[in-house]
């Protein structure tokens, strides 16, 4: 969800307008895929790296998440959106961390639309974690024992913070830019990508549509040749 800062500058707006403007975008994106039947949608709304950006901005950006849980985690449930996260929830301030683990218990439950937010994630990270996983389980039975799975793909996913979600069809990355940023690098692996130059707080349900019927019109080969 990129843009939210150059919206605001180019309005002659301090930062925090275009944080608010994207919020406002959360909510049309959320509730045009669960009108579109979309299972998994996957948000990253604040990366570990963003700790660098000036407190008061980070302050501001956990008020808005504050904000989008008081107001949102009600009719989500109601919508049978299930609210989940990814990442190191752990170094939010506590009152923003027990309001995150508060919605997430509420709409456990919930199967109509799974909303996962990435929240001080980073892939890279999300990848040590899972090799340190796996060797936490390699020493406590090296032997390998009954019941033990072969290290192969599947078994590595199982150890990822996505663990039980399938990899993304469709990347949408907003304001134009041409980079991962650190951002489910394994699951991404095979996923089909849209770039749109549009800043987060413009990107509607139109341009959302959009994105997903040009993701129907390609051809998904995943490395085989073209079935004649």
């Amino acid at each position: 969800m990129d843009g939210n800062g150059r919206w605001a500058k180019e309005r002659n707006l301090p930062r925090v307008a275009g944080h608010r403007a994207g919020v406002k975008t959360v909510k049309t994106i959320v509730q045009t895929a669960i009108e579109t039947g979309i299972p998994y949608l996957t948000l990253y709304a604040f990366s570990q790296e963003n700790w660098k950006r000036p407190k008061e901005e980070v302050s501001l950006l956990m008020e808005l998440l504050d904000y989008f849980i008081d107001h949102e985690i009600r009719s989500l449930k109601k919508e049978g959106v299930s609210f989940r996260t990814i990442g190191h929830i752990e170094a939010l301030p506590p009152h923003t961390l027990e309001k995150v683990r508060q919605a997430v218990a509420s709409t456990a439950e919930n199967r109509k639309l799974i909303l996962t937010i990435a929240l001080n994630y980073g892939a890279r990270t999300e990848i040590l974690d899972a090799v340190r996983k796996l060797l936490r389980e390699a020493e406590q039975n090296p032997a390998g024992g009954n019941g033990s799975h072969p290290l192969d793909e599947q078994k590595f996913s199982s150890c990822l913070y996505t663990a039980g979600v399938p990899d993304p069809d469709l990347l949408i990355r907003t304001s134009g830019e041409m980079r991962l940023s650190n951002f489910l690098l394994w699951q991404l692996s095979y996923s089909e990508i849209y770039i749109t130059r549009k800043y987060w707080p413009d990107f509607g349900k139109a341009d959302f549509l959009k994105a997903i019927r040009e993701y129907a019109r390609r051809e998904r080969r995943f490395g085989d040749v073209r079935a004649l």
